[in-house]
């Protein structure tokens, strides 16, 4: 019998691995916090496998997601980024990045751990969906609006609210695997 999962999964090995082995399972390390938020907006208008297959070369370009030295980068180095062709190569989005992981570190600072911040709109605690069909999942909520406004009012960019749904659906902040795919329940149990 065949495995079950989430529909937008497809059939791509590089969707299945990401589905099987990473979405939806609540992270709490600050440099993959970080990643997902630069990859979120990274995504912003394409596809998700586009940024799934070009994630090592992201790693590789953004000196593997960590955020004080993605703080510090220069125009020269935005630059030099604008020529890799294995990122997604917008002025807008690399600049994004930059910004944030300014406000990243600001967060750190207040807060003591991004984690801490951001986790604290779901009380530390995934939010544990039912969704029965992919359609049922929306691709925004009040709470995405909520989170997108307050990174917005501390100097993020490029985290709209349906960008911050799909960071906390990423990031287990959310549970949304639909009810019959194996993972509901399996990441269900990662959240108590």
């Amino acid at each position: 019998m065949a495995i079950k999962r989430c529909i937008w999964s497809g059939s791509d090995p590089v969707y299945h691995s990401y589905h099987d082995k990473e979405w939806g399972v609540p992270l709490h390390n600050d440099r993959k916090l970080f990643e997902f938020l630069i990859l979120e907006g990274m995504q912003a208008g394409l596809s998700w496998i586009t940024i799934l297959k070009k994630r090592a070369a992201f790693r590789a370009a953004f000196d593997n997601f960590d955020f004080n030295k993605v703080a510090k980068y220069t125009p020269a180095k935005i630059e030099k980024l604008m020529n890799n062709p294995g990122i997604i190569r917008n002025r807008l989005k690399l600049n994004a990045a930059v910004t944030n992981a300014r406000a990243f570190i600001r967060v750190r600072e207040e807060f003591g751990t991004y984690d801490k911040y951001i986790w604290a709109f779901v009380d530390h605690k995934p939010i544990q969906n039912t969704r029965k069909q992919h359609r049922d999942i929306p691709a925004r909520t009040d709470l995405a609006e909520a989170l997108s406004k307050d990174l917005k009012k501390r100097g993020f960019t490029f985290v709209g609210p349906t960008i911050v749904y799909a960071l906390m659906q990423a990031t287990g902040m959310v549970n949304d695997h639909t009810t019959d795919c194996f993972r509901y329940q399996e990441v269900k149990k990662l959240g108590r």
